[in-house]
């Protein structure tokens, strides 16, 4: 991937879907306390992705939040056993989901 380059891409979202989302997401969250938090980092991605397109070609997103909150517990329970250490690879471990459910249409 690191040889290829890309000719054109854009990002056509608005403005109102730039402040909307992440207040809709602070309201997932802050309403289910939290355990609502891998609905509304999907809701974040697809927006992202509806709204992006690269060499002409619209991206998705087709991740869900139960896919994703079977991962954060999986996760979760890592980090509880190895005291810690595996919080180092959560942020690499969501990009990488992130990525695996992100493609072009």
């Amino acid at each position: 991937m690191f040889g290829m380059i890309i000719v054109g891409a854009k990002f056509i979202g608005g403005l109102l879907g730039l402040i909307g989302i992440p207040l809709l997401q602070w309201l997932i969250i802050t309403v289910t306390f939290g355990i609502a938090a891998p609905w509304a980092v999907c809701l974040k991605e697809s927006w992202i992705a509806e709204h992006t397109v690269i060499d002409g070609r619209q991206l998705a997103f087709n991740g869900t939040g139960g896919q994703l909150f079977g991962n954060y517990i999986k996760w979760f329970l890592l980090t509880i056993i190895t005291c810690g250490i595996y919080s180092f690879w959560l942020s690499i471990k969501m990009k990488q989901w992130i990525t695996k459910h992100t493609h072009f249409i």
